[in-house]
């Protein structure tokens, strides 16, 4: 009887092994699911840390255009040099960026100019060529970039005689009377509103081009 015994005891503690190796496998399958659901967690956090602010100068105070007008004001010039150019700059540094991107919204009133010149002289006014002021805007969408080409000038200016804004890349577009600030489309409202007027100056990098074939 003792010797059937001991038998049965080794013979039992043999049999715990596989219960033991499928705790431990099942305990490392846990321990793998936690550590991807937190190296996801981390990738998608450093992500969303990743993604550069847009500046907004405002239709505000006294840098403002005049209505109907692609001039940049005095007050808007220095504005422009003092406090947007260091945030374009911390910006492009941190976000590893080389294009700006500028952009110009209007409000829904109509344009009050029934011509435009801009299929004529927008090259000689992105080029130096010819003053932005020039250019005489036919409807919402040419007054946002006017505008927009208007505030590039500026900072190309000071990028080719002050020796900032290095490696930046410009870029003018209008988006019109078409975004609301809130990102949504605007509905036809053509009452003069200023909290539509705006130029908003995003940071994005180069691409390579693709055809899709």
């Amino acid at each position: 009887m003792s010797r059937h015994s001991r038998y049965r005891d080794r013979h039992e503690d043999l049999n715990v092994w596989p219960a033991f190796t499928d705790l431990m496998a099942n305990a490392f399958l846990i321990f793998g699911l936690l550590l991807l659901l937190a190296t996801l967690r981390s990738a998608f956090s450093q992500i969303n840390e990743k993604i550069p602010p847009i500046i907004i100068i405002e239709d505000e105070k006294t840098y403002r255009f005049a209505s109907g007008s692609a001039e940049v004001p005095p007050a808007m010039n220095n504005y422009i040099r003092e406090k947007i150019v260091p945030e374009i700059e911390k910006n492009a540094q941190q976000y590893q960026i080389d294009v700006v991107e500028v952009i110009g919204h209007t409000d829904g009133q109509p344009s009050t100019t029934s011509e435009s010149n801009l299929d004529v002289n927008i090259e000689k006014a992105a080029n130096g060529e010819i003053p932005v002021s020039s250019l005489e805007s036919g409807s919402n969408a040419d007054l946002g970039l006017t505008r927009a080409l208007a505030v590039v000038r500026v900072l190309r200016d000071i990028q080719s005689q002050k020796g900032r804004l290095k490696r930046l890349n410009f870029r003018a577009y209008s988006a019109g009377q078409l975004i609301l600030p809130n990102g949504k489309f605007a509905s036809a409202q053509r009452e003069p509103d200023r909290t539509r007027r705006r130029i908003e100056i995003r940071f994005t990098r180069l691409g390579t081009l693709t055809k899709v074939k």
